[in-house]
């Protein structure tokens, strides 16, 4: 872990560059041609596309939901979450304490500047690589389990609800965050605690990450974050409520997220995929940024424990289907994005067994 003890490079706040009135963003935020947004109309008032992520009624505990969850983690990775039983005025909290805490001056967030050895704070890039292509956002990352990792003396202390109301909405995540691990489990025709024993049951991991997009005079050059499928479990994300952004790739297209109120967007992450021998695939997506409005998300990650191997299930396994994927720690996993950054697919397809 010696590598990850600093960044590589002075950072700068990506907030820092946007409210500075730059015209044109620094070369080290261009992304390579193949790589940039088509953004020709996408954030228009007459863009009418109506292809968008299955929508799923999380209302009761039954077999049409069970179906609902599973076809729509096989057909595309990703869902809105309805009716899922988190109160909708604790997602407005939510939202804005994060936004008073990124308005607040550079001095008071600096206190919480992050190392990538935990990446636990206030940070502005994700990979260790000098000389990186980086991308046009700042996020603030922390953990609530296990219970030995989290501290509220890392959470910020501003705004003054902000330490209250997160304890709050991650209890509330967890337990929809176990609901949604049991309708996959029965989605597979297996136990509905088989998939959160595989996590380490009450010691699965939890943490959440708060991303922060400010406005960007040229977002048709680079992306607030690039592609890459979530490295661990299941993410259950609160997008924003008034700005698109995220994007999911579908077949050979990017298929922009519109927001539906009150709802979460939920994703399998490649522990997932991995566990189910591929019957759940995580999914690549990136996120898009404009020159017209700044754009908050929060991202709360439901993770294996992190000592424990993690291979197909043995259910998942059979002569016909044997397994696809080499047994790894998700400790050992994480290392890859942490040193690298986001890379599409790359790491869970070189798991694969040969």
């Amino acid at each position: 872990m010696d590598c990850l003890k600093e960044w590589p490079e002075t950072i700068v706040r990506v907030q820092s560059i946007s409210d500075s009135g730059a015209a044109v963003i620094p070369p080290r935020y261009i992304k390579p041609l193949a790589d940039r947004p088509c953004l020709a109309n996408e954030f228009s008032e007459d863009n009418t596309s109506k292809i968008n992520i299955p929508v799923v009624d999380l209302s009761a505990d039954d077999a049409h939901t069970i179906s609902a969850v599973s076809a729509a983690c096989r057909e595309w990775g990703f869902f809105h979450a309805v009716n899922h039983g988190v109160n909708p005025e604790l997602l407005h909290r939510a939202r804005e304490v994060w936004r008073e805490f990124f308005h607040l001056p550079m001095e008071a967030k600096q206190v919480y500047a992050n190392s990538p050895k935990t990446y636990e704070g206030y940070g502005s890039r994700l990979g260790i690589e000098k000389g990186a292509i980086l991308d046009w956002g700042d996020y603030y990352f922390l953990h609530f389990f296990p219970l030995h990792l989290k501290s509220h003396e890392k959470w910020p202390a501003l705004p003054p609800s902000l330490r209250e109301t997160v304890d709050e909405y991650g209890r509330e995540l967890v337990r929809l965050s176990e609901r949604v691990m049991g309708f996959l489990s029965m989605g597979m025709g297996l136990e509905e605690g088989r998939l959160r024993k595989a996590f380490g049951d009450k010691e699965a991991g939890v943490c959440m990450r708060v991303n922060y997009y400010p406005k960007c005079p040229q977002p048709d050059l680079t992306l607030g974050l690039s592609s890459h499928s979530d490295p661990g479990g299941i993410t259950l994300l609160l997008p924003d409520n008034k700005v698109k952004g995220l994007q999911v790739r579908h077949g050979d297209s990017w298929v922009t997220v519109k927001p539906v109120a009150d709802a979460f967007i939920i994703n399998i992450g490649d522990q997932v995929q991995v566990l189910s021998n591929a019957t759940y695939r995580s999914v690549e997506h990136r996120v898009v940024v404009n020159s017209n409005a700044e754009r908050l998300s929060i991202a709360f990650f439901y993770n294996p424990r992190s000592d424990l191997l993690i291979g197909p299930m043995p259910e998942m396994v059979n002569p016909t289907r044997p397994a696809l994927y080499q047994p790894m720690t998700f400790d050992e996993y994480r290392l890859f994005i942490r040193k690298r950054g986001p890379r599409g697919k790359s790491q869970v397809e070189s798991l694969k067994s040969t």
